[in-house]
């Protein structure tokens, strides 16, 4: 089993902000900007072309209600970003969409590059 079926499957914690019957959202460990968010389908699926129809718009889904939620973070923007395949930057073989807040002023982001950020206080902010 991978590791983003073990968190959808609530056997590793996480910070959670967003879950609904199809899709679970929670912070990434290696965030690239305050609020960075991954959104993953329950069910697994290497990558997107994979997915059925249905399943594909409640992820879509689950991407829109998670950015209504971090709108608490007062970010200036947003990426949204999905990798298919090990040759596109795909490290885990479960679909996933980050969502990567953006602030005015800030860097561009490099999706490599891990920023220092504190998950507990973002998460506070999150669920408040």
């Amino acid at each position: 089993m991978c590791i983003f079926c073990k968190i959808a499957n609530k056997e590793i914690p996480s910070k959670i902000v967003y879950e609904d019957p199809y899709v679970i959202a929670f912070l990434d460990i290696n965030p690239r900007s305050k609020g960075h968010t991954l959104v993953v389908p329950k069910k697994h699926y290497k990558t997107l072309d994979e997915m059925p129809d249905e399943e594909l718009c409640h992820l879509i889904k689950g991407v829109k209600e998670t950015i209504k939620i971090l709108k608490k973070l007062n970010f200036d923007g947003y990426n949204i970003v999905n990798n298919n395949g090990k040759a596109a930057g795909q490290e885990i073989d479960h679909v996933h969409i980050h969502i990567i807040p953006r602030y005015e002023g800030d860097e561009a982001v490099k999706f490599g590059e891990v920023k220092d950020i504190d998950l507990d206080e973002v998460y506070k902010i999150i669920k408040s």
